[in-house]
């Protein structure tokens, strides 16, 4: 049984400012987005309708209040299994069935995980579904669907057996020091990822193939060499599959590094706006900011692995919710939504340094194109076909924006052809 002391009621208070702190975000956005609901931005002028920006805020409006809808059902469920005892029952009765202690921490996880997936495939189902196919973005089907969510459940569940094995192992190998064994082999771990991740992972999901216009292959490989940049595969992927979406990205490390465009980027972008797409991920290699953002993340998940440490040496925590002091496995899991929690309140200190970053590659992108004008037009391109929400609130921005508003970026790339 939980213990109503003065640890347990500091953890609730900590659940529930960050939920209703992040509800209230999100409220704030949705009232300043309907506040300019009819003002067309002037960097905007010509390039957008009054039609045009109406479904711009109406998709924004129902995606993000879904998601508030999802989130919150999330946060309820995992709050009454928190402090209704409901996990300790758990910890108790997988501890009764007399297994080793791998399994035993594998069957806690299990049940509240399968809990909260369940309880989040309606959501899922509804914004793909619903919300996508209403503004013409869904072309998924439901066998598709399905197949996708059997093949992210397989390959999530193998990698987080992974991952709580070698912790376990660490534990009970190096009681003192655990901490500092299980960062580095979970560091390894995530480095190896970002290495198979686009010769093993991705290819489950998508198709992938050498891009088929040639002439535009040679460009982006001769805009790569001429700054420094080796690439080993330019290739296409079937994200019409499931979305009318657009985006690029470059991916893994070394040998694996390759650039990666969506079908439907290809299919409604001219060559100059996919250059100016594939300059601005070349800017971030330019600036470092891929080993500069791993180092940054490395340190967090360090102090992280620290913290957990401390809490599951304080003997209180785990009797506060329920728990023997054998069961440290389910100290992780309190630890790690605690230090979920906490981080809300840190998170707008990594999305400003990650918002200088893209400021830094909007830049370098104007460089690399010899001008400002194809990346601004790509941008606003962008954020018609994608929907995007023009007037974010600053408070929003500041806790939730991993890139600058788009407009924005678009002011700060007129400002750099005016000088």
């Amino acid at each position: 049984m939980v213990q109503w002391n003065i640890i347990l009621l500091s953890f609730m208070a900590l659940f529930l400012l960050q939920w209703l702190c992040e509800l209230y975000m999100g409220r704030l956005n949705i009232r300043h987005l309907k506040r300019h609901r009819d003002l067309i931005p002037h960097s905007f002028k010509g390039a957008l309708d009054e039609e045009a920006l109406g479904r711009m805020t109406a998709y924004t409006i129902e995606t993000q209040r879904l998601s508030a809808y999802a989130g919150s059902v999330s946060q309820a469920i995992l709050f009454l299994l928190i402090f209704t005892g409901f996990l300790g029952g758990v910890a108790r009765f997988s501890a009764s069935l007399e297994m080793p202690l791998y399994l035993e921490a594998l069957g806690f996880f299990f049940i509240p995980g399968a809990i909260l997936y369940a309880a989040n495939l309606p959501f899922d189902h509804h914004d793909t579904f619903v919300v996508e196919e209403k503004y013409g973005f869904n072309r998924s089907t439901k066998k598709v669907w399905v197949l996708d969510h059997l093949k992210s459940l397989l390959v999530s569940s193998i990698l987080f057996a992974l991952l709580l094995g070698v912790i376990l192992f660490m534990m009970t190998s190096y009681p003192s020091t655990w901490w500092l064994w299980a960062f580095g082999a979970v560091s390894a771990i995530q480095i190896s990822l970002v290495l198979i991740y686009p010769v093993v992972i991705a290819p489950l999901f998508n198709k992938f193939e050498p891009v088929r216009d040639e002439e535009l292959r040679q460009k982006i490989l001769r805009l790569m060499e001429n700054n420094g940049i080796r690439v080993k595969k330019v290739l296409q992927m079937d994200a019409g599959l499931r979305s009318g979406h657009t985006n690029a990205y470059f991916t893994g490390l070394g040998k694996t590094k390759q650039i990666v465009l969506y079908d439907t980027l290809l299919e409604s972008h001219t060559q100059e706006e996919i250059l100016a797409v594939l300059a601005h991920e070349a800017g971030h290699f330019k600036n470092n900011h891929v080993p500069k953002q791993l180092i940054l993340a490395l340190g967090s998940m360090l102090l992280v692995f620290l913290g957990i440490f401390l809490l599951l040496s304080w003997p209180p925590f785990l009797s506060s919710f329920g728990f023997e002091a054998s069961q440290e496995y389910a100290g992780l899991l309190l630890a790690g939504i605690f230090w979920q929690k906490a981080a809300y309140f840190l998170q707008p200190m990594p999305k400003a340094v990650s918002r200088h970053f893209e400021r830094e590659a909007d830049r370098c992108a104007a460089k690399l194109m010899g001008s400002a004008q194809p990346m601004i037009q790509t941008l606003k391109r962008l954020a018609v076909d994608n929907l995007a929400n023009l007037t974010p609130h600053p408070w929003y921005v500041f806790f939730n924006y991993s890139h600058p508003p788009i407009v924005e970026r678009i002011e700060h790339l007129e400002s750099l052809d005016s000088l």
